[in-house]
């Protein structure tokens, strides 16, 4: 029987690079970009996928309620945050594992299979630190992920440019009102896109700001690998 999957993501550009990644199983996928949207959708899962920072609350807010309905539905968390007390704190609520982005197709199948059937462990996410020796775009990187599928790649990547502008105006904003955990949460949803496209540059220096703030001196080093990104 294919599996019906929920995947909870605000994100366009993961939301369509885990969508593909998991109807290769096969299974039937329905995506959600918030609270709201997944508390909408009233058929039964045999698995959910849930972001642990959406816009309308966290995730294990939306997988107590979930679970309501459905008292053993089996779930995965995903983040781009690498912070052991978070991922504690995320199995602690009832997830059976924690998904770190940017993650391959191969690596979130492989979740997914092992939640549903067997106990796969998960492989470890690397944390990449910033240098202008990184290229803009890691094509090799990103089409590992996909299988070696440039025809879905140049999609993403096409998603991901047209949010880009908008990300970048809302890091900025939340940056110069000093409002942390506004730039916090813009920046984690940033860096699981740019793993996704292999936009390396930006996500390292993504990565830096992120892990510096308050402190502003990663700001520049951001700044330009967006400029160079867009273009």
């Amino acid at each position: 029987m294919t599996p019906r999957i929920l995947l909870v993501e605000d994100d366009p550009t993961t939301t369509e690079f885990m969508r593909v990644a998991l109807e290769a199983l096969p299974a039937t996928v329905a995506c959600a970009r918030s609270q709201a949207e997944a508390l909408g959708l009233a058929e039964a899962f045999d698995l959910c996928l849930i972001d642990a920072n959406l816009p309308d609350g966290r995730g294990e807010d939306l997988l107590q309620r979930l679970r309501q309905r459905q008292p053993t539905l089996p779930a995965l968390a995903h983040t781009a945050d690498h912070s052991p007390a978070l991922h504690a704190a995320l199995c602690a609520a009832g997830f059976a594992a924690v998904v770190v982005k940017p993650v391959t197709a191969a690596a979130l199948r492989q979740a997914v299979l092992g939640v549903l059937e067997i106990d796969i462990p998960l492989p470890a996410a690397a944390v990449r630190a910033c240098s202008n020796d990184l290229p803009v775009w890691d094509d090799a990187t990103a089409l590992n992920a996909l299988g070696g599928n440039a025809t879905h790649l140049q999609t993403l990547r096409g998603l991901f440019l047209q949010e880009l502008d908008a990300q970048a105006t809302a890091i900025h904003a939340a940056l110069s009102e000093g409002d942390w955990a506004a730039a916090h949460q813009q920046l984690h949803r940033l860096r699981a896109s740019t793993g996704f496209v292999g936009a390396a540059r930006l996500q390292a220096a993504a990565q830096v700001l992120d892990a510096s703030l308050p402190d502003l001196a990663g700001q520049a080093e951001f700044d330009d690998a967006w400029q160079q990104t867009r273009q």
